[in-house]
């Protein structure tokens, strides 16, 4: 019998896919690659990432905690801002600290002396398609930009951290956007021992140059005599998930709407944020509806997509993509039912791994 809706579904010979691909380009590059948590942390599926993984990198004190005690391997902490009662606590499970500015940094490095320290650097380039993922928009928060407080930084750390990816599929476009790095902060680059590049690179994309890839990390490494981390999050698991929904009622607004057992703004919010619609598949056939989610909110609408057979209730539709940033920001906008979780295994099988129900609905409140 299915499982129930509304759930996401892991699907292990997908991510398995994803995973070999991921294991070229360590093999090829001499890479290092970390899982970033703030894309994807259902730690139900580590077991199978870790071993393809080098460790995680974080974005909050919760995440470094939940990569020390669920993932193998390294555990890289960074924060836009530490505060004083987290500091001590993300030092100790951290086997790398990475400071987002040269005032945190001051502030705190003599707490983390005994670890390898690292400076998030702004280097004014970079490669995105929103303006709101944009960590070189103007006036960004995100690394220390200014050449003077980097150099007095330099006595401190043993690594930056330069994220200025998001969604950046091509090779060419990250060859010189590296070629600039290169150019502005190569003075700096030689006198470190490791350097992230951050995540932002879509290495899993069917017929991505991987072996290219590689060579160019290569390259950078000898140049400057670094080891390279890579920070993958939506790469790891691009197309691997899907939001398993079933139609609850279909009206007629002038168009075929079905509403389903779900809501955008609670279930995939990035959709609402990027304002994009959601992936269904096959999208095609003669019956056109728009998929729209059971929330109070006017836009709570997934997109419009083509079926080949009509809509009933009862209907069970697949979200596809519904992995990175997805499942991290669930939440309980309108108390609707949060999604369960589950993997497909590798043999078929698929297995519920977590439920969601009114106490924990009451719990994540007062």
């Amino acid at each position: 019998m299915p499982l129930a809706t509304p759930h996401y579904l892991i699907d292990e010979v997908a991510l398995a896919r994803n995973l070999a691909l991921i294991d070229q380009l360590r093999a090829a590059s001499g890479a290092k690659c970390l899982l970033a948590l703030k894309c994807f942390a259902t730690w139900a599926a580590f077991p199978q990432i870790a071993p393809h993984m080098d460790g995680t990198t974080s974005s909050s004190l919760n995440e470094v905690k939940l990569g020390r005690e669920k993932f193998a391997g390294e555990t890289h902490a960074y924060s836009v801002a530490w505060s004083d009662d987290e500091i001590d606590e993300s030092i100790a499970n951290a086997d790398k600290i990475i400071f987002n500015s040269s005032s945190q940094l001051k502030r705190y490095a003599d707490r983390a002396g005994h670890l390898p320290i690292g400076l998030r650097v702004n280097p004014g380039v970079s490669h995105s398609h929103f303006d709101l993922a944009d960590p070189a928009r103007a006036f960004s928060r995100l690394g220390e930009w200014d050449h003077g407080r980097i150099e007095a930084a330099m006595k401190n750390v043993s690594g930056f951290m330069l994220h200025c990816n998001c969604e950046n599929d091509s090779l060419e476009a990250f060859s010189a956007l590296l070629d600039e790095i290169e150019a502005k902060l190569g003075h700096f680059l030689e006198r470190l021992d490791w350097v992230s590049l951050g995540g932002g690179i879509h290495f899993t994309k069917p017929g991505y140059p991987i072996e290219e890839l590689a060579a160019r990390l290569r390259v950078f490494a000898a140049r400057f005599g670094v080891q390279v981390y890579l920070e993958p999050g939506d790469t790891v698991v691009t197309d691997t998930t899907s939001l398993e929904v079933s139609v609850l009622d279909v009206v007629d607004n002038g168009k075929a709407i079905a509403i389903v057992d779900s809501a955008v703004e609670a279930h995939m919010l990035d959709l609402l944020v990027y304002r994009q619609d959601a992936a269904v598949a096959p999208n095609a056939g003669a019956h056109r509806y728009i998929i729209a989610g059971k929330s109070c909110l006017a836009g709570d609408i997934f997109g419009e997509f083509d079926f080949p057979q009509p809509l009933d209730v009862g209907s069970r539709i697949s979200l596809l993509n519904a992995g990175g940033y997805t499942m991290v920001k669930k939440n309980w906008f309108n108390g609707v039912a949060m999604p369960a979780i589950a993997i497909r295994r590798e043999n078929g099988a698929v297995e519920l791994i977590r439920e969601f129900g009114y106490a924990d609905y009451v719990s994540s409140l007062s």
